[in-house]
């Protein structure tokens, strides 16, 4: 039978957890912290590791890089409530299986689980080992999110930089395609050579030419001495080409023939010039219709689409507004000299929450750097906010200085998040149950089946709740009398 070890220092979280995996037909072992679960690695032989990243004493990488010297065919899945850029690169690049976020989703975490094992019983077979991880941190300073979507965006990142692969970063207009590349370039083994970027569309197909491969002198009028191309700028780093959707027909031919020849030749020189780039690609365009229609050639298509990346619009990740919004914040407030406390307010908040952003993160790093060169003092109010923003947000901009509009009941909102108050496990736990309850009218059998876990665990974690509930209200009317 196959044996997972479950590490989780929650009660409820770990029961949960063993409830789903127990379903799932797998022997399970249940660790209440790091330090007993590194114990348990040099006792006994698992199949597979769940857990969570951030334990008292020893977490999740500690967990992990035991595992990896001791156990090194386990695959280990971190989970964890803070769903941030550094902690989801440093547990891919360390050799993670997986990393998910919680509150997660039990069928794709069953999903999760159910490819790990597959991963592994094929490593065995084959008997074929992964190069240890070489332990770097690692973080993409200037992605932000913790959306599942942009998490699959850090791992796929995490997992592309290392190798030769071209990629092909496709989003649209303002959505951080740039951003993505550096950050690949920056966690490659090239990192230490150039980071060359180039626009496809702001140049004309023969400034586009002379620009990537140079020119000879006297290759045209006014080339009065020879110039090296972004080609040959770029050695042993990374060219970036920007919109290359955009490029036309005689470039696409001729960047075809770089990629596949690793060579060069300048405009108007005879002189083959050998290259070692890695090229990134980017384009707010559907190419495979472009291919369809003739406007890309199919051949390059496939050249520089080894892997895809995809990123989401802002729009389809809402839950990322507040955390880029305070990081914006902090970013301009710091060029400007403000407080680093500058906050926004509530209002304000769940009108940029609710706003459809067609310029994706662009615009909002334009809205939040005009909103604090007008906000008077350390906040940032509706009055701060540009008519689109306004306009497009409708009746959100409530009256009263409560929750954002929008919050979660508890006063779980994005305030928490610029506060940097974020919720603990438990509470994540209680509001998701919450949420269940409420989409099953009360049924608390039918919640149970959603949650994964049986009606004891759930009838368990309710009346933990209620019994917090109380001593909460106790002690608040305590402080009253005191009073």
């Amino acid at each position: 039978m196959t044996r997972v070890l479950v590490v989780e220092d929650d009660n409820v979280a770990r029961d949960l957890l063993a409830e789903i995996l127990r379903g799932e037909g797998y022997q399970v072992d249940a660790s209440p912290d790091g330090l007993h679960a590194i114990e348990l690695c040099d006792q006994k032989s698992y199949d597979l590791v769940v857990s969570d990243v951030r334990m008292e004493g020893a977490g999740g990488l500690e967990v992990l890089a035991r595992f990896q010297e001791r156990q090194p065919e386990a695959p280990v899945i971190l989970i964890t409530a803070f769903g941030d850029v550094s902690g989801a690169m440093q547990a891919i690049q360390r050799g993670a299986y997986d990393y998910v976020s919680k509150p997660f989703n039990v069928e794709e975490l069953k999903l999760c689980v159910r490819r790990a094992l597959e991963r592994r019983r094929l490593a065995q077979v084959s008997r074929l080992g992964t190069e240890p991880a070489d332990g770097r941190e690692a973080q993409i300073e200037d992605i932000v999110g913790k959306s599942p979507a942009m998490l699959d965006v850090y791992k796929l990142v995490a997992r592309v930089a290392p190798t030769a692969a071209t990629v092909l970063v496709v989003g649209e207009s303002g959505t951080g395609k740039e951003l993505v590349a550096r950050a690949i370039h920056k966690h490659s083994a090239r990192s230490g050579g150039p980071f060359v970027p180039v626009n496809c569309t702001a140049l004309t197909e023969s400034l586009l030419e002379s620009e990537l491969f140079g020119h000879a002198k006297g290759a045209f009028t006014g080339a009065a001495q020879a110039k090296r191309g972004l080609f040959e700028e770029a050695h042993s780093g990374t060219l970036f080409l920007d919109e290359i959707g955009d490029m036309g027909a005689k470039m696409q031919a001729q960047l075809l023939r770089a990629l596949q020849d690793g060579e060069i030749r300048r405009v108007g020189g005879t002189e083959a010039i050998k290259t070692d780039v890695r090229v990134v690609c980017a384009t707010n365009r559907d190419l495979e219709a472009d291919v369809r229609a003739s406007r890309f050639r199919e051949d390059l298509f496939f050249r520089i689409n080894v892997v895809t990346l995809k990123l989401p619009p802002l729009r389809e990740r809402p839950g990322d507004v507040p955390m880029l919004a305070a990081h914006f914040l902090r970013k301009f407030a710091r060029r400007e000299g403000r407080s680093p406390a500058v906050g926004i307010a509530p209002e304000a908040l769940a009108l940029l929450e609710r706003y459809g952003w067609p310029g994706n993160v662009r615009e909002l790093e334009n809205v939040i750097e005009r909103a604090l060169t007008l906000a008077k003092g350390g906040v940032v109010l509706p009055s701060d906010l540009p008519a689109e923003v306004l306009g497009g947000a409708g009746a959100a901009a409530g009256a009263g200085g409560g929750l954002a509009a929008g919050a979660p009941e508890g006063g779980w909102g994005p305030l928490a998040l610029l506060a940097h108050d974020r919720p603990t496990l438990a509470e994540l736990e209680r509001r998701y149950i919450e949420l269940v309850l409420r989409e099953t009218g009360g049924n608390k059998k039918r919640a149970a089946e959603i949650l994964g876990i049986d009606r004891r665990t759930l009838y368990r974690t309710l009346d933990r709740e209620r019994a917090a509930g109380a001593a909460s209200a106790g002690a608040a009317a305590n402080a009253e009398d005191e009073d």
